[in-house]
């Protein structure tokens, strides 16, 4: 390693014409890490923007002994994209998709393109890459280059070696090599280097024999070199060789990689068996019937999905305790049907069904799809770990391989939650083996040295698509022979001589069990403010959550949330991963040493929006609200907090001392030089508009309706319902209040607010204020108890605030009273729902009327969003359900620095739909947060579900047309 320091090299880099490189101890922690269980710290960190950075950066390191490791999406299960020098991340810059041609039926792209990038292109075209990892919406086409990557259906498209037709590649040295591959039907070439391929062809002729009996034995040997690609009837195909080499030997910058077309229709047969073996001993016999995707999951993995994302998650699936999902092609679905049902006839199988609905695919697909993350804790709660991940075998030998390795497992006491590819004879699990107590390195040693020895006995191989890495190139000696493992060193010197690139992988590499990240972690000091209960109380567990799996880098879909920052920004430590691993870095104080009021952990923490998307969207429970919070309270405990805090987080507080004068305060916020002087002094952004005050507060209406009432003075009542009134809906949307009332008696409740003034302490948890937050809440329970333990449900009428009552309360306050009435908490899409099926209501006809609904994030988290879709498909009306965040997010969007985010994030979904939608369309959003930065950044207005359904008829009445629902203008309403 070079005596230069960090800094010098930092300097050295800039120097060399390079334009961004951090080695900050933020991205140093960060990039500290990927998916695996490892920890390698780097120096420095260099996003290349063009193949001149790249070549820069080799020259320095190449000159002063710095080794290189390079990195996509830094979603590697095996530790293959960390290294203790210099990191080349592709991912931010070059990134781009240069080409799709459909008449070659090929894409040029730059190595960091991301795979659902690519796909969207290829599918203007009506092609696809074959490929498609479940990590697809987030990794990158190099990555899957350097680790030879399949996924769900490389059974009918192969792997990435079987897609890539040519690349350009620098080595160590600094040559530009051209690779072409034999995958387009042309001899394969190497240009660049004649001194390498003589190289390369000695090899070959002397060790010939090794290479055609202990290579290619099965479609998915990736561990170690693809030495079967030299062969003379391969005709020295370096390009496929160099797929799969874990950036050792060379570094892709561009890729032409091969298209094909998607089949026109698709089924899937979903077969049940009594148990994952039986399924393992028939999956050797899909391929030739027609399937292009064979996937194996057991009841193991889809009782998690129950318990974490409830029944709905899962569809019905056929008699058994394990299945498979096997897809098949045809012409048109009937074709595609009858080919799944002979699968059906054809299989020995317990029960089996045919699904052709799409949206019931994609539920059973998103099971299979976040099986890394779902599996990160075991079926008994403990973490689970990635170091044996995908091994494979051949696919006659996977189920007496699945017996044998759980009798393995077993014997170690470990548990683990099993899927995969079982057309390929591949098997993911992660083993719930405790890293972090004595000799628990050892025993973790110990096992996966057995696992190997047992993978070896069934001819498998260690890795079947995630690459070797740190994980399982100490292991390649109980695979292959002690020739075989001599030639894969005399590959990487003749590539890379002084084992610059990735050094300790494949080659020359460290123990299994050096370098692991989990032994590290340590306990928070310090007595925590939340209860982390599915944590078992501790915060480094909490955060340890993250396994890296990267799904906060992805793009945001229809419905999911995460991660909204990163999505704006770009920036690892703007995403859930990065801040994920600050804290850890945090509390283990190697690179990030000042605890909890380190700048880095603030500087990853102050874009996080707060809005819980990742509680439900990351497969692994992250919570980063819950633990910004927390880091908020433990900074700023006992201390002179930021303006905002005060404003912003006392606004319950403020806003009922406003309420006494809502006229004045109206009049004197909205002067303009007033407002300018007074929004930055309270730590916010003079860009927002203030919210109007109710000229008569929700509660007065309350109280002159007669309907302040006690749980025990309701208790003979019909139906009642218990309404819970937050501060927004009391102070700035009484309307929506009344409305609710309205609603709820037309559906035979009976609605009562109880006496006291209640808040939910939203404002306090957001800002950190969690002493302040736990006595607000506690007040709230001595006040719900009644009606909780009379089973009365409280209704909850703000997202946000319904989500706390649900979510915060009990791990904020730990009695059987709080968890009792979190349990009651309910929203007006539930209650009504229960009022449609006990035949007490008729949900509107808004037939005709098209919906773009944004789901509050808090609610899509917590309480989800279905109980809302499923009302409005009883409608009728057209609904547009928007992904993402709106970008206000409380407080956050309101606060100084942070406006111009805010207002990116809502460029992301929110501000294109509506700006796309029709004069008509009505914008749905329940939040008062999304419904003022719809105000603030647009021409419309949103409304609450209570307007939208109390606009029309009900379905049992004569329609009038003249009750059609209007376009909402600019303003906000006031009451």
């Amino acid at each position: 390693m070079s005596a230069m320091t960090t800094t010098d090299l930092a300097e050295a880099l800039r120097r060399s014409g390079i334009i961004d490189v951090r080695s900050d101890t933020l991205t140093v922690g960060m990039y500290s890490t990927d998916a695996s269980l490892y920890r390698v710290p780097p120096r420095a960190v260099v996003f290349p923007r063009h193949v001149e950075e790249i070549e820069a950066t080799l020259t320095l390191a190449r000159e002063s002994g710095v080794p290189i490791t390079a990195r996509g999406a830094g979603t590697s299960i095996a530790g293959n994209a960390i290294g203790p020098g210099i990191v080349i991340d592709t991912s931010r810059y070059m990134n781009r998709v240069l080409e799709v041609d459909p008449y070659s039926r090929t894409a040029l792209v730059e190595a960091g393109a991301i795979h659902a990038t690519l796909q969207a292109q290829a599918r203007r075209v009506g092609l696809r890459f074959g490929p498609d990892p479940s990590s697809h919406s987030r990794c990158t086409v190099g990555g899957m280059i350097g680790n030879n990557a399949c996924g769900n259906r490389a059974l009918g498209y192969g792997r990435t070696s079987d897609n890539v037709v040519g690349m350009d590649l620098l080595t160590a040295a600094g040559t530009r090599l051209s690779a072409t591959t034999g995958v387009a039907g042309g001899p394969p070439t190497l240009t660049g280097d004649d001194a390498l391929v003589a190289r390369l062809t000695d090899l070959r002729d002397a060790h010939l024999a090794i290479i055609r009996t202990e290579f290619g034995t099965f479609g998915r040997q990736v561990s170690g070199y693809a030495l079967e690609h030299l062969a003379p009837e391969n005709g020295l195909d370096v390009g496929r060789m160099l797929v799969g080499s874990e950036g050792t030997l060379a570094m892709a910058t561009h890729a032409r990689v091969r298209l094909v077309s998607d089949p026109p229709a698709t089924a899937l047969a979903v077969l049940g068996f009594p148990d994952i073996y039986a399924a393992g001993d028939v999956a050797h016999l899909l391929k030739g019937l027609g399937a292009i995707a064979a996937e194996g999951i057991d009841s193991r993995i889809v009782d998690v999905v129950r318990v974490r994302r409830g029944p709905q998650a899962v569809p019905d699936l056929p008699r058994g305790a394990a299945w498979m999902l096997v897809e098949v092609p045809g012409e048109d679905i009937a074709s595609a049907t009858a080919a799944a049902e002979h699968i059906c006839r054809e299989i020995e199988s317990l029960d089996a069904r045919v699904v052709t609905d799409p949206a019931q695919a994609r539920s059973l697909w998103k099971i299979r799809e976040d099986g890394a993350g779902l599996s990160a804790r075991s079926q008994r709660d403990r973490p689970a770990h990635a170091g044996w991940e995908d091994a494979a075998v051949p696919p006659h030998r996977l189920g007496d391989y699945l017996r044998a390795f759980d009798d393995l497992l077993a014997q170690h006491d470990v548990q683990g939650l099993p899927y995969g590819h079982f057309g390929d004879g591949c098997l993911h699990i992660r083993l719930d083996i405790e890293l972090d107590t004595p000799g628990a390195q050892e025993r973790y040693r110990s096992l996966v040295e057995e696992a190997a020895d047992l993978v070896a006995a069934h001819g498998g191989s260690l890795s079947g698509e995630h690459g070797d890495g740190r994980a399982r190139s100490a292991l390649l000696p109980r695979m292959y022979g002690p020739e075989t493992i001599a030639l894969f060193g005399a590959v990487k010197h003749a590539f890379d001589p002084t084992n610059l690139l990735n050094p300790g992988v494949l080659v020359d590499p460290a123990p299994v069990d050096a370098d692991l990240r989990i032994p590290a972690a340590r306990k928070a000091a310090v007595p925590l403010a939340f209860g982390y209960p599915e944590d078992g109380g501790d915060f480094s567990q909490a955060v340890h959550r993250c396994t890296g799996v990267g799904k906060c880098r992805a793009a945001g879909t229809s419905t999911t949330v995460m991660c909204p920052s990163y999505q704006a920004t770009g920036e690892e430590k703007d995403s859930t991963r990065g801040r994920a691993r600050v804290l850890q870095e945090m509390l283990n104080g190697s690179t990030v040493t000042g605890g909890w009021r380190s700048p880095e952990v603030h500087d990853a923490l102050d874009l996080c929006l707060s809005c819980k998307g990742c509680a439900s969207d990351c497969p692994t429970g992250v919570d980063m609200a819950t633990y910004k919070a927390e880091a908020l309270h433990q900074t700023w405990k006992g201390r002179l907090r930021p303006r905002s805090h005060y404003s912003l987080g006392r606004l319950p507080q403020l806003a009922r001392i406003a309420s006494h004068a809502p006229r004045l305060v109206n009049a004197m916020t909205s002067l303009p030089g007033l407002k300018k002087l007074t929004l930055p002094a309270a730590g916010v952004d003079p860009r927002r508009n203030l919210p109007t005050f109710a000229a008569e507060t929700f509660r007065t209406w309350v109280q002159r309706e007669g309907m302040i009432a006690s749980a025990a003075q309701m208790a003979g009542a019909e139906h009642p319902v218990a309404i819970f009134v937050d501060s927004f809906t009391d102070h700035f949307s009484p309307h929506v209040g009344r409305t609710t009332v309205a609603l709820l008696r037309e559906a035979g409740f009976t609605p009562f607010v109880p006496a006291e003034a209640l808040c939910c302490g939203l404002t306090l948890i957001s800002t950190g204020q969690l002493d302040a937050a736990k006595s607000t809440m506690e007040a709230a329970v001595r006040v719900l108890a009644p009606a909780a333990d009379a089973g009365i449900p409280v209704l909850g009428m703000e997202p946000s605030c319904t989500a706390a009552l649900r979510h915060d309360l009990p791990r904020l306050v730990d009695s059987a009273a709080a968890r009792k009435v979190s349990t009651t908490v309910r929203t007006i899409a539930e209650l009504l729902g229960t009022a449609i099926d006990e035949g007490r209501w008729d949900a509107p006809d808004l037939t005709g009327t098209e919906v773009v609904a944004q789901p509050h994030c808090h609610q899509h988290a917590v309480m989800s969003w279905s109980a809302d879709e499923a009302l409005l498909a009883r409608t009728g009306a057209t609904l547009t359900r928007l992904g993402g965040c709106c970008g206000l997010a409380g407080n956050w969007g309101v606060e100084l620095g942070h406006y111009d985010v805010s207002v990116q994030v809502a460029e992301l979904q929110l501000l294109p739909a509506i700006r796309d939608a029709a004069a008509d369309t009505v914008v749905l959003a329940d939040g008062f947060s999304c419904q003022t930065q719809i105000a603030d950044l647009s021409e419309r207005e949103g409304v609450h579900l209570v307007e939208l359904l109390s606009r029309e008829p009900r379905r049992s009445r004569s329609r009038d047309p003249k009750g059609s629902l209007h376009t909402y203008g600019g303003g906000r309403r006031s009451g």
